[in-house]
């Protein structure tokens, strides 16, 4: 998948390198998404960049092709189509860089890989993130109560997905 490039009026999406982790690591220890994302080692990260059932995705500004945050996305081999937004962090907050990114994964998953499901988990106090993903059409499945240790105390995370006829009916609309 190192050809992948996905993009739209303001934001390109392409496989990340490892000349890309430093600033990778970087995004995701940022006080602004470290409460919310698990930080990796640079090994890990580039061991999911080799890994043919992992994308690894690098989030450009459009306009200035400047790195702007990062997803990574799991399952894309997976039998049972059900695709899992691992992990995204944007270091540009509050241009459409992330909900545009995810739009583009989206329409990648259900139109190009066939996915059946596109899931993913967020901290219960992540509100902002929570919010985004309701308005891309993804629905609250459950939630895993005290489910990771994080900063000396457990948080639950709730289980969000979007399922290939709710994406294609919200995408006629």
């Amino acid at each position: 998948m190192q050809n992948l490039l996905l993009e739209n009026d303001i934001v390109r999406v392409r496989a990340s390198s490892e000349s890309d982790i430093d600033y990778i690591m970087k995004t995701e220890s940022d006080p602004s998404n470290s409460p919310y994302v698990f930080q990796w080692t640079y090994d890990q990260h580039k061991a999911a960049m080799e890994n043919p059932d992992i994308l690894h995705l690098l989030i450009e500004d459009k306009d200035t092709s400047e790195p702007t945050g990062y997803m990574i996305v799991a399952g894309v081999l997976s039998p049972h189509k059900s695709i899992e937004l691992m992990r995204i962090a944007v270091s540009q907050k509050n241009k459409g860089f992330g909900r545009d990114s995810i739009k583009l994964l989206l329409a990648y998953a259900f139109d190009t890989l066939g996915a059946n499901r596109v899931w993913l988990d967020v901290k219960e106090y992540n509100y902002s993130a929570q919010s985004l993903y309701k308005y891309l059409g993804f629905a609250q499945e459950g939630l895993l109560r005290e489910a990771v240790f994080h900063n000396g105390k457990y948080d639950s995370i709730y289980i969000m997905a979007i399922l290939k006829k709710d994406y294609l009916k919200q995408k006629k609309n």
